[in-house]
């Protein structure tokens, strides 16, 4: 028997009567109304779901389940189903992101917003247990309420931030804070950030992620983040990695979230885009390695499609990302996966100022993310070489602007130190895509017996430019890369080559290019 057929049962003989009540004495009403009551009942599952299925049905009004107005003209609709997948997201949220149990308790400070509804559902969903609060609660107040109940998780906004973080010291207990805003706040995990997905996925779409069964990414977004959300996956066999293929697949499947590396998009802007229409793909996605501004111009301008951003490594999955709705800057990985306290250190582990180079890292002192990867089997040695202070070392190296943004500068191992100078490969690589005759190109280091290092870029030049003087096209590159960035990181060094050495995914392998480089006498 259904869960949901007693409650039901119940619900429907007290209804029954109360329309007619002032025919009925008290007590016809009280015998009659007697609730019959199942072993397990979740009002999250057994009412509000299986008003969804009403929904689907046809079988109710068209009045949503929530209808939220503040007043100057902003409204929230939700209907029963669109409840359910929001709470689902916000049940991910508390369960995944904080790590909360069945039985654990969350502290709710919020005002009459939308929020506060979803948080109380997706507590439901959990198990965990809602303490609720006014605004006006003090500092004071709210110390005694964390302490005396040992709240795992408080969730509040920006008027009721400043006070818990006035006690949160004295609070043991405490080790998520939740923020409803639509800023950040040090310390705090944005609740909002947390329900966005870099990949935008829905149970309705049909997610193409090209990584090779070979990589981590192929089970980040090829098994996990798509089946988490319901959604479908969608597999080509395509032995060899063929950008005429996936042009073709995206225009005669309906495939709507789309993944793949920045040189498969780079590959993909030298054919002929206008003669593909893709009819379903509304969000794209680049991970692996950077993408250069001039590849999602190009991609922007032939489909009319964004190309969002993310980083991330096999050790931490997602790390920084730019998320469907954010601002997205050119060339930067975008901010912050919210399950990560992430910032640019110096070698003594000092957290450094925005503009300033350092090594990307992810805080793991006091508390470690349940989203980093725990050891490297059997080697400790190699996973305590991974911290540094409070610190996990991803081993690339960044710069954070002042709105909080991170860019790429390189692998610590791939930037080049010439004379002094430290050239990140990624932006000599940005500036020389930009000029007409460059295909794609890789830069890496290469030996000079007076500088030590310096850069040389090996480029794939349009085959119009094929025929042009070699020696007058490098001093153009050249020239062109002291215009673009900063004069002294132009490529010394130029070779044209007829491809770049790539993996299956289609990305490019610098390492072999570096290691060749090395290896001349």
């Amino acid at each position: 028997m259904s869960l949901w057929a007693p409650v039901r049962r119940s619900l429907q003989l007290c209804s029954r009567y109360y329309p007619v009540r002032a025919s009925l004495s008290y007590e016809a009403i009280k015998q009659q109304c007697r609730p019959e009551v199942p072993e397990y009942f979740n009002f999250a599952r057994d009412v509000l779901d299986r008003w969804t299925e009403v929904e689907k049905q046809g079988r109710k009004s068209k009045n949503p389940a929530l209808w939220w107005v503040d007043g100057a003209g902003e409204e929230v609709r939700w209907s029963f189903e669109e409840l359910g997948v929001l709470s689902r997201k916000a049940a991910n949220v508390l369960s995944d992101a904080c790590g909360l149990r069945q039985g654990e308790r969350v502290i709710v400070i919020l005002p009459r917003i939308p929020e506060w509804w979803l948080v109380n559902v997706a507590c439901m969903r959990t198990g965990t247990v809602l303490i609720p609060g006014t605004q006006q609660l003090t500092a004071k107040d709210i110390l005694h309420r964390l302490q005396k109940s040992q709240a795992k998780c408080i969730i509040t906004g920006d008027v009721v931030a400043p006070a818990v973080d006035s006690v949160g010291a004295e609070c043991q207990s405490l080790k998520f804070k939740l923020l409803v805003s639509e800023g950040h706040r040090e310390g705090w995990l944005n609740f909002k950030d947390l329900l966005k997905y870099w990949l935008d996925l829905t149970s309705s779409d049909v997610f193409w992620n090209t990584s090779d069964t070979g990589w981590a990414k192929s089970a980040w977004s090829s098994v996990f983040s798509p089946w988490i959300q319901g959604a479908c996956v969608f597999i080509h066999k395509m032995p060899h990695f063929n950008p005429a293929i996936v042009l073709e697949s995206l225009s005669r499947f309906p495939i709507t979230i789309f993944c793949s590396p920045p040189t498969a998009y780079r590959m993909f802007a030298q054919h002929k885009l206008s003669s593909y229409t893709f009819k379903s793909l509304r969000h794209c996605v680049s991970a692996g390695e950077p993408i250069n501004p001039e590849v999602m111009e190009q991609w922007k301008a032939q489909t009319g499609l964004d190309i969002y951003e993310g980083y991330g490594q096999t050790e931490t999955v997602l790390i920084c990302g730019n998320s469907k709705g954010m601002k997205i800057k050119p060339g930067s990985m975008g901010r912050p996966s919210p399950c990560y306290d992430v910032k640019i250190i110096d070698e003594n582990s000092n957290i450094l100022p925005p503009g300033k180079e350092g090594d990307i890292a992810i805080r793991v002192k006091p508390t470690r993310s349940p989203f980093l990867f725990t050891c490297y089997a059997d080697d400790p040695e190699k996973t305590e070489a991974t911290i540094r202070g409070d610190f996990y070392v991803t081993g690339d190296r960044g710069i954070m602007d002042e709105d909080g943004y991170f860019w790429f500068v390189g692998r610590a191992d791939d930037v080049i130190n010439s004379a002094g100078y430290r050239i990140g490969p990624f932006e000599v690589e940005s500036a020389l895509v930009e000029h007409p005759a460059v295909v794609e190109s890789a830069v890496v280091s290469s030996p000079d017996p007076t500088r030590g290092e310096v850069v040389k870029a090996f480029v794939v030049l349009r085959s119009e430019y094929a025929s042009h003087d070699p020696e007058k096209m490098i001093k153009e590159l050249q020239d062109h890369v002291k215009k673009v960035t900063a004069p002294y990181k132009y490529p010394r060094k130029i070779e044209f080559v007829q491809q770049l050495p790539k993996t299956v995914s289609g990305k490019i392998r610098r390492n072999e290019l570096r290691q060749k480089e090395w290896r001349k006498d």
